[in-house]
């Protein structure tokens, strides 16, 4: 069940904060890094557990095992600002293509309608602590871990989060079996969507990378908790 569209009947303003937030995201993975391809900025500005617990910055290979035994190295370049910095900078990374452009499209559709709520600065706020909740709850899930975090996911999911509990009964389009179309109340989709994302992340719990699956988490308890809090005196 993939997100395409949702209802957006509702919304009165333009979403600037969002359309920046999407735009930065295109910049800095198409002119930063390369279209991925600057290894130098991506693992520099990266989020490393490890580099905050302890509060220093690697450099060089770096030896990672995974769930079968088996040893990689992973590369690790000179952060020119303080590691904390890699907080923000890694909100604003991606890995690949796919990466970006999934989660660009679920910013797109689901974050106008929370920004529409809450106003502009606010959900600027949001967002950014969406983020940084989210960061937070991947590290405490492995504090030595030096594999390198980055993506919007995190604070992504904190919008999906406040979406959820804002707008259960929203209309969302979704592609289903057989990219068949369909539309189903935000509830389920998004409801779906986490469910796959505790689900997913503990079967991958004894693996070496991939998916921040707890960033996932982190972020959308976030986003949920704190959400009403954001719309007080809104309507």
């Amino acid at each position: 069940m993939f997100p395409i569209g949702d209802d957006n009947s509702e919304i009165h303003i333009t979403p600037y904060v969002n359309y920046v937030i999407i735009a930065l995201n295109v910049l800095v993975f198409v002119l930063l890094q390369g279209l991925g391809g600057n290894e130098a900025f991506t693992y520099a500005f990266s989020l490393v557990p490890k580099e905050i617990t302890t509060g220093t910055d690697l450099v060089g290979y770096q030896l990672i095992t995974d769930g079968l035994g088996q040893v990689g190295k992973i590369p690790q370049y000179a952060t020119p600002l303080p590691v904390y910095f890699n907080f923000l900078s890694s909100m604003f990374m991606h890995g690949d293509i796919g990466h970006i452009l999934g989660n660009m499209l679920f910013l797109w559709i689901f974050g106008d309608n929370i920004e529409n709520r809450i106003g502009h600065i606010r959900f600027a706020v949001f967002y950014l602590i969406c983020g940084l909740a989210a960061a937070f709850g991947q590290i405490l899930m492995d504090t030595g871990s030096v594999i390198p975090m980055l993506g919007a996911s995190g604070a992504i999911s904190g919008v999906l989060g406040g979406y959820v509990l804002l707008f259960p009964t929203n209309r969302v389009r979704v592609i289903i079996v057989r990219f068949m179309v369909q539309t189903v109340p935000a509830w389920v989709a998004l409801g779906l969507w986490i469910g796959m994302q505790v689900v997913l992340g503990y079967l991958s719990s004894s693996g070496g990378g991939g998916v921040a699956y707890a960033a996932h988490i982190g972020g959308f308890v976030a986003g949920f908790a704190l959400i009403k809090v954001f719309a007080i005196g809104k309507k």
